[in-house]
């Protein structure tokens, strides 16, 4: 199993989520839809050649996020990265994919 953990403004979250629910993360067993969220502020500098969906080139931004986890299967990470930067506001969503260990 993974773990895929990203930053996503609040107003995005539940269709964020959702997407990545469709391709397949956030399965654990007889359940879908799991995951992990929590509310804080991100922040961020656009920088030359940047387009962000909010902000301003060469200001910094402090905007509130979730951080969200979810697991999945390592056969659909593609799918799921892809939702990922397809459901995302941002140019450059921020994520991360971790490898887990299971001890069944």
């Amino acid at each position: 199993m993974l773990r895929l953990s990203f930053y996503v403004p609040a107003a995005d979250v539940e269709a964020v989520k959702q997407a990545l629910f469709e391709a397949g993360a956030g399965r654990i067993g007889n359940y879908d839809c799991c995951a992990w969220q929590t509310l804080g502020t991100g922040q961020f500098r656009p920088l030359d050649g940047a387009a962000p969906a909010v902000g301003h080139v060469g200001q910094v931004e402090l905007v509130d996020e979730y951080r969200v986890e979810m697991v999945l299967a390592e056969d659909v990470i593609k799918p799921v990265i892809a939702a990922l930067k397809q459901a995302h506001p941002y140019e450059e969503p921020a994520y991360g994919v971790f490898q887990m260990l299971s001890f069944d």
